[in-house]
């Protein structure tokens, strides 16, 4: 208890000392620009909407139909809906740290702090490349749909890969709130869009919009099942892939006015956006087209569509289905921006600490990281793969390395990986006990803790190895594995080598560093507010959800 009172009265010196605090090295004048702080500027409409435009990218319109193609109707739904249940207690165990201690490295930094700088190491770079994979998937899917057009046909795949390439550039240079406003808007488009969808898909369904009436007749013929339980096996990685923006909410913690009410306000509706946008949307597809139909994206393609746009077209809505194509695009720039962000500020992180070149850490005078940023996206040029190959089979083999970098960075194999969001939430749970820190401290809990917490670390593990089993079937599929398993032993050899390189040591939980970082600033406002009685209302919950109308409850599920 002694060490930790020590460690908090000298953070608190170190933040009183320069503005913007973010747990980084104090401020040097020759220094500036490689340990400036961000900006704390983004508010919590903003939080709020790009919690939700993270899990609503072009991967969610676009390789949907790919997981429908591989595993059927009620394959994508077992799918999808199981690993949106392990998100949410992943969720639930960030949202708990990110709230308390909101940093802009985020479980990287936790890795460092409570279990072994190694893990943080391996989980940065593993992170990073995750991001700009991703970003890569959002190169190749608008080079893919905006080709829906015959006028945008003409022009070459590489070209528009260059042109959106440039205008993320253009959009990642600007300010934290610039970014913010941005994706508060796109993010509200995308989600009008959807639910528009669905209202559309049920007349179709129904036989109101169409030639004809569909029902569940796809479920029947050709069946709910692609490949049985192989075709579900293999959209679990797409799954995990599709949900990788959820955790976005933990990066922008750090760049948050007030992390204790944005965060926690978003973390609390990640199980309703989950079954509405994801389980909702793998619905509805599934019933209105069959999991064979020769449009889908599947390896061999060589133009692909999104499964929404096919739909529209094939109820005689031309017009929407060309208007569900201009949703996509937007989407694709929203994300765009989203996963330059969460790499930019990961890849930051990491050489603010010394585990990557310095010139990385170098921020501009509003606070934009525009080295790291340009790095990034560099890096996600390997989307020009696709124009010398089949698209839909690089669009394939793209998300499935991103998938993998998922269920590394949100589990943990005990002899590879020793470090997730899980795992540093019960590292940290741990640090709070040695230190006599009682959980009324929190500003929130993690639900169902420890058995969440523990059944998304065992289900993660599980996950790493099952879900590219199928290319050990007969016969053996050489690519399949390499594509499915080559970051294993990569993690492994960043950690493993990290480790003996630097002598790095576990983190007991007496000397663990659960204070710096935190926003002492806002312990002074909630004094201020409980003594004049503001406040009081939105902290408790409970109290503030039994006195909204039901228009309000579900705007604060949908938007926030």
């Amino acid at each position: 208890m002694a060490a930790g009172k020590e460690a908090q009265t000298t953070v608190k010196d170190d933040m009183g000392s320069r503005p913007n605090g973010d747990g980084l090295p104090p401020l040097d004048d020759g220094e500036v620009p490689y340990s400036a702080p961000l900006h704390r500027k983004l508010k919590s409409r903003h939080i709020q909407m790009i919690a939700i435009g993270g899990i609503i990218g072009p991967g969610l319109f676009v390789g949907s139909g790919n997981a429908l193609h591989l595993a059927g109707p009620a394959g994508i739904l077992i799918s999808f809906s199981l690993v949106g249940i392990i998100v949410f207690f992943v969720m639930q165990s960030l949202g708990e740290v990110a709230t308390l201690i909101p940093v802009s490295g985020s479980f990287t930094e936790y890795a460092s702090r409570f279990v072994d700088d190694s893990l943080s190491f391996a989980l940065g770079w593993a992170y990073w490349y995750l991001w700009v994979t991703v970003l890569a998937n959002e190169y190749n899917a608008i080079s893919l749909v905006i080709r829906y057009w015959a006028g945008a046909a003409v022009v070459p795949q590489w070209a528009w890969i260059i042109i959106f390439w440039l205008i993320f550039v253009g959009f990642s240079m600007f300010g934290i709130l610039a970014y913010g406003e941005v994706e508060f808007w796109l993010s509200l488009i995308k989600v009008i869009a959807i639910i528009v969808f669905f209202i559309v898909s049920i007349f179709i369904s129904a036989g109101a919009i169409g030639p004809q009436k569909i029902g569940f007749k796809y479920w029947n013929d050709p069946g709910a099942f692609a490949d049985s339980i192989n075709g579900v096996a293999r959209t679990f990685v797409i799954a995990g892939t599709l949900y990788a923006g959820t955790e976005m909410v933990g990066i922008t913690a750090g760049e948050a006015g007030n992390p204790r009410r944005a965060v926690p306000r978003a973390i609390r509706q990640v199980f309703w956006r989950i079954l509405i946008f994801y389980v909702g949307m793998m619905f509805f597809i599934g019933i209105l087209l069959p999991w064979n139909d020769p449009d889908l994206l599947s390896a061999g393609a060589k133009t692909a569509a999104s499964p929404l746009t096919i739909a529209l077209s094939n109820a005689g809505i031309n017009a929407g289905a060309s208007l569900i194509n201009a949703v996509i695009v937007i989407a694709v720039i929203s994300a765009g921006n989203s996963s330059l962000y969460v790499a930019s500020r990961t890849i930051l992180f990491m050489a603010r600490n010394g585990k990557a070149p310095k010139i990385l850490g170098k921020v501009n005078r509003s606070g934009v990281p525009w080295v790291a940023l340009l790095f990034s996206n560099l890096f996600a040029c390997i989307a020009f793969l696709s124009v010398s190959d089949s698209a839909g089979t690089v669009y394939e083999a793209l998300i499935t390395l991103s998938g993998v970098a998922t269920f590394i960075t949100t589990s943990s194999h005990t002899s590879a990986n020793r470090a997730t969001i899980c795992l540093v939430h019960i590292r940290f749970r741990a640090g709070l006990a040695a230190q006599s820190q009682p959980l009324s401290g929190l500003p929130f809990t993690a639900l169902w803790y420890p058995y969440g917490t523990y059944l998304a670390f065992a289900a993660n593990v599980f996950l790493i190895f099952f879900q590219g089993y199928t290319a050990f079937l007969n016969p053996f599929s050489a690519k399949d594995f390499v594509i499915n398993y080559i970051l294993l032993p990569v993690f492994v050899i960043l950690l493993v080598g990290y480790k003996v390189w630097k002598k790095t040591k576990w983190v007991k939980a007496a000397e663990m560093d659960i204070w710096t970082g935190r926003r002492t600033d806002l312990d002074d406002e909630k004094k201020r507010e409980d003594v004049e009685g503001l406040g009081r209302a939105e902290d408790d919950g409970e109290r503030t959800w039994r006195k909204k109308g039901w228009l309000k409850k579900v705007k604060n599920v949908v938007i926030g």
